[in-house]
């Protein structure tokens, strides 16, 4: 009865699709006592351990029962390990339950993942956790049905969910690795941005600076054909103004030596 009153008055768990027995009180958290220490007062001494191998007990029908009831629990105990907590210095632990299943609590496990998915609002496609966790739970129950009724089949079935699961977790890596290595190029492609954008401003301002200088020497070449041109003209022009002179100068030279030969004729 304080078991079971404890065990209302305790923190549930977080619900599950996967059926659980009650929670049982394993033990309280007391004092620890040293393997050497030694008895309280009044308490008897352990009897001394037997010397040679003990015979087991006789089997009943009863325990043989008991122990064809307790195989199935074991099975699932080592499917689907118990949940164990602590609460107030208590020691809780919540095995599977191993009561079989009939088809209206198919019906009604499919009606509550059904409504845990609208209530918890999981995702219909893509990556949801809640929605992997909600059908991990599903399947567990399937597993823990068909275990009750046939523990091969169980048996095989768990090793297609821990398949599953190992898939699932290459992928989930993979995924991560992907996204770290698309973080990276877009940290390595931001950095090679920056880079370049400061590669193409010294480029257009060393283009700016070249065009300066070509514009300078445009106006300096220009400025020299100008001057040429002009001193070109000039001696253009002496050049035939000493033309002209030394002409009129022959020909009053030639005029002078006619004059001075006529009259000695």
């Amino acid at each position: 009865m304080a078991t079971t009153a404890a065990a209302a008055a305790m923190i549930q768990p977080p619900d599950s699709l996967l059926r659980y027995n009650p929670p049982v009180l394993v033990s309280r958290r007391t004092e620890k006592r040293s393997p050497g220490a030694r008895p309280l007062k009044g308490t008897p001494p352990p009897p001394p351990a037997p010397s040679g191998p003990v015979p087991p007990p006789p089997r009943t029908p009863a325990a043989a029962a008991v122990d064809s009831a307790k195989q199935p629990q074991e099975i699932l105990n080592t499917i689907l390990p118990p949940r164990e907590w602590e609460e107030e210095n208590r020691r809780w632990v919540q095995e599977v339950s191993s009561a079989p299943s009939t088809r209206l609590d198919v019906v009604h496990l499919q009606e509550q993942l059904d409504l845990r998915l609208q209530q918890r609002q999981a995702r219909e496609t893509g990556i949801c956790p809640v929605r992997r966790e909600l059908y991990s739970q599903c399947f567990d129950e399937l597993i823990r049905e068909t275990t009750i009724n046939c523990a091969e089949r169980g048996l095989l079935l768990l090793r297609v969910r821990d398949e599953i699961q190992m898939t699932i977790a290459a992928y989930q890596m993979l995924y991560e690795s992907s996204i770290a290595f698309g973080m990276r190029k877009a940290l390595q492609a931001e950095q090679g941005k920056s880079d370049m954008e400061k590669r193409i401003a010294e480029l257009e301002e060393e283009k700016r600076e070249l065009e300066k200088q070509v514009s300078e020497e445009k106006a300096r070449c220009e400025a020299i054909e100008k001057r040429e041109t002009e001193r070109r003209q000039i001696e253009e022009k002496k050049h035939t103004e000493e033309v002209q002179f030394l002409k009129q100068t022959n020909q009053q030279l030639k005029a002078q030596l006619e004059s001075i030969i006529a009259p000695n004729k």
